[in-house]
């Protein structure tokens, strides 16, 4: 069987290793849009501020090493541009030569990933906007930066604008950032995103609310000098767009190829498409939300990882589930943890599911052990079968296993009453002798 794999990070990749592990006589062939291999997107933010020393720490494996120690044909800046279902062809440029090239394949993997928003404001292309995705973007803002740089304007106040307003703030840069929205990180609820707002106030990130990006202002020599909203001018010696992603899939019009969330690929439990022997992984296809109880689309690395996985197993015929996901994030956010899982209230509103909620302030360790450590924690529940929906939990330490508890409990779907009957951790420096979800569950 000869398999090619488009697209060659998390998912394409994953897939890869696993037919290359589990069977044998089988040619993989990938193709790559960009210069790199497998690598972690999600520490791109911290190369910028050196936290991570440089992006090469990123990359898990080169294409040489995919090429010569597991026979995986890599073809760097290789472009799929058109998928012929029914000869099995693929089509592109090769951005090496500047040539077409053509490929027939068996079975075929997408997994093309996303590419950052980039609305049509009026001087997008001027120099000092960047959008952050890949290890080029990475570089191509530190290389833009110098003692010149002071004034950063991050335009979206989801996870990639939090990051970057941290990271640009850490290396001494004033930040402001622009949300046409009422509030930061819209997958948080309103209660919750007033913490949010407080600790970018605390670092002196200037919040400007309910503001339309219009376009950009340049200086002489065309850099970047200020943003244009509905509301004014703001002054801007780098700005960072970060509104979201759309997947990789405009190549596939007109192949019968299903896309449906956010133009994502439609696949089912097995990651196969609606097309017979093409499959999807990724930030490119959709993933089963068990909560939900239908297809969503949360472009993270972890789903990437597992899609891919599940896809290499079955285009190999080892039939192997994705059993699906809850929704499950957190980042840090200067001294804060933000983390979140399942559904929020106005996301159980905006599907119709009944529901209720408990907000709690309650403490990491135990309160004579350590009162330094702060939470809240917010449980959201069906207020019919009590079945838990989701939480959305932010402080300092301790957030990320609770968040981790609660994504456990919502795979199983435990209710809001079972969480007190968990045998969970204690230790005065870890824990109260009831866990802060504990408490939660109890106040419900």
């Amino acid at each position: 069987m000869k398999y090619i794999i488009i697209g060659g990070d998390a998912a394409g990749m994953s897939a890869a290793m696993q037919i290359v592990r589990n069977s044998e006589g089988n040619e993989i062939v990938t193709y790559e849009k960009g210069e790199t291999y497998s690598y972690g997107q999600c520490g791109l933010p911290y190369t910028i501020n050196g936290i991570v020393d440089s992006t090469d720490d990123l990359i898990a494996r080169t294409p040489e090493t995919f090429q010569e120690k597991y026979g995986i044909k890599t073809h760097t800046l290789h472009e799929v541009t058109k998928v012929d279902c029914e000869k099995k062809m693929v089509y592109g440029t090769n951005h090496h030569t500047g040539e077409g090239f053509e490929d027939q394949y068996d079975r075929l993997l997408v997994a093309t990933g996303a590419s950052p928003n980039c609305p049509p404001w009026e001087g997008i292309e001027s120099e000092g906007i960047f959008t952050l995705k890949t290890i080029p973007d990475a570089e191509e803002i530190m290389n833009y930066i110098n003692e010149d740089v002071q004034n950063v304007t991050i335009i979206g106040g989801g996870y990639i604008g939090l990051e970057m307003a941290e990271t640009l703030c850490d290396i001494g840069k004033n930040v402001q950032i622009i949300e046409r929205g009422e509030r930061l990180a819209k997958i948080f609820d309103e209660d919750m995103s007033e913490l949010i707002h407080e600790q970018a106030e605390k670092q002196n990130v200037k919040l400007t609310f309910k503001e339309s990006v219009e376009g950009f202002k340049t200086n002489d020599n065309g850099r970047v000098r200020c943003v244009v909203t509905d509301q004014g001018e703001h002054p801007s010696d780098l700005v960072i767009i970060a509104v979201g992603v759309t997947p990789n899939t405009s190549f596939l019009q007109g192949t019968g190829i299903f896309t449906s969330v956010h133009g994502a690929i439609e696949v089912n439990t097995y990651m196969e498409s609606t097309i017979k022997d093409i499959y999807a992984a990724g930030d490119c296809a959709t993933q089963y939300h068990r909560v939900k109880q239908r297809p969503d689309y949360i472009p993270l690395g972890t789903h990437a990882n597992k899609q891919g996985r599940v896809a290499g197993l079955n285009m190999i015929n080892i039939p192997t589930p994705f059993k699906g996901i809850v929704g499950s994030s957190i980042i840090k956010f200067f001294d804060a943890a933000l983390g979140k899982t399942g559904l929020s209230e106005h996301e159980a509103e905006a599907i119709h599911f009944p529901y209720t909620s408990v907000t709690i302030d309650s403490n990491h360790a135990a309160g004579y052990y350590s009162k330094d450590n702060p939470m809240k924690v917010k449980l959201v529940y069906n207020d019919h079968t009590r079945v838990l929906l989701g939480a959305q939990i932010i402080g300092g330490e301790g957030v990320d296993k609770r968040i981790d508890v609660i994504a456990t409990a919502l795979y199983h779907s435990m209710t809001v009453d079972e969480l007190v009957d968990l045998d969970l951790s204690y230790a005065p420096p870890f824990n109260s002798v009831w866990d802060p979800i504990q408490q939660a569950a109890r106040r419900a």
